[in-house]
């Protein structure tokens, strides 16, 4: 069965909770990375935010249990093979965030800042939602002003975490309320 664009990104969305649990996921891999840099060393916060990068899907796929979707979407939708392109994307960007770390510490966090938010960017089609712009920016804007004015390790860690854990959460209200009109909605042509 093919789907229409609309339908593929409404499959999305319903499968993954509009992509929130996942944000949530990177937003703990960021704070988990802001205190190992506060309490132990950057190359570990470094590690850190690589590692727990690394379990952000499968913790990300927990947390669509959690608040009630499958975490996965049906067989066949165009747009799984979007999302694992931009997973691929993201993979071979890290040797340069990486690369950069090695100048300067903070400048592989203000890096990533700029990677992970050009991800978001692609998961405005995946999901339909204009919200993975205004995060996709407001990640990439962080990484740009802080690596520009060189603020430490800790300022641009903890920036990246308090960015995603707000867009999370916004992003699970968002999904509710998209939820709660869309079965309404079935509702309707159904009656």
């Amino acid at each position: 069965m093919e789907l229409s664009v609309i339908g593929a990104q409404g499959d999305m969305r319903r499968g993954y909770c509009s992509g929130a649990p996942g944000i949530l996921a990177s937003a703990l891999a960021w704070s988990v990375a802001a205190g190992v840099a506060a309490l132990m060393s950057t190359q570990g916060a470094i590690w850190t935010l690589l590692v727990g990068g690394a379990l952000i899907h499968p913790v990300g796929l927990v947390l669509c249990r959690v608040f009630g979707a499958p975490g996965a979407h049906s067989r066949g939708n165009p747009l799984g093979q979007l999302a694992g392109a931009s997973t691929f994307w993201l993979i071979f960007s890290l040797p340069l965030a990486y690369g950069l770390g090695l100048q300067d510490p903070a400048w592989f966090f203000a890096a990533m800042l700029l990677v992970i938010g050009g991800r978001y960017l692609v998961f405005a089609t995946l999901y339909g939602m204009r919200f993975y712009w205004v995060l996709g920016l407001a990640l990439a804007a962080a990484g740009v002003v802080l690596g520009m004015f060189r603020a430490p390790v800790l300022a641009v860690v903890a920036a990246g975490a308090a960015i995603e854990w707000v867009f999370g959460v916004a992003g699970i209200v968002r999904h509710r309320r998209w939820m709660d009109g869309h079965g309404r909605l079935q509702a309707m042509h159904h009656s």
